[in-house]
C-alpha cells in the first residue's frame, strides 16, 4: 500500500473513532454507485465534478437519457407502455445523434 493511502486510511479511522461521521445525512443509506463505464478513465473526475455541479454537456445528458429509457423498456411488461417507450427512445436516440454530430463538428472546427 502506498504511504499516502496509509495516511488517508489512518485519518479516516481517526475521524470515525471521534464520531465525525455519525451525523451524516446519508448514514445507513446505500451509496449510489455511478456507472462511469461510458466515460473515459482520464475524464471521470472532471465528469463527476461537472455532474455534481449540474453542468453536464448536453451530449452526455442525452446519452444518460437514452440509457434510462432503455432500462425502463427492458423492465416494462405493459405493451402499450412499451410502445410509448419505444417512441420516446427513438426520439432520444435521434436527439443524441444530432448532439454528437454537433460535438464532432465543433471538434473538427478546432483542428
Amino acid at each position: 500500500m502506498h504511504w499516502m493511502d496509509l495516511i488517508a486510511e489512518q485519518r479516516i479511522q481517526e475521524a470515525m473513532d471521534a464520531g465525525l461521521f455519525d451525523n451524516l445525512s446519508t448514514k445507513g443509506k446505500p451509496l449510489e454507485i455511478e456507472d462511469l463505464s461510458h466515460v473515459p478513465p482520464a475524464l471521470r473526475a472532471s465528469y463527476l465534478v461537472m455532474k455534481n455541479s449540474g453542468h453536464l454537456p448536453e451530449e452526455v445528458g442525452s446519452r444518460l437519457e437514452v440509457r434510462r429509457i432503455e432500462d425502463l423498456l427492458y423492465h416494462c411488461y405493459d405493451e402499450e407502455e412499451k410502445l410509448r417507450l419505444r417512441r420516446e427512445l427513438a426520439h432520444a436516440r435521434l436527439r443524441q445523434e444530432v448532439l454528437m454530430e454537433r460535438h464532432r463538428a465543433r471538434l473538427d472546427a478546432r483542428r
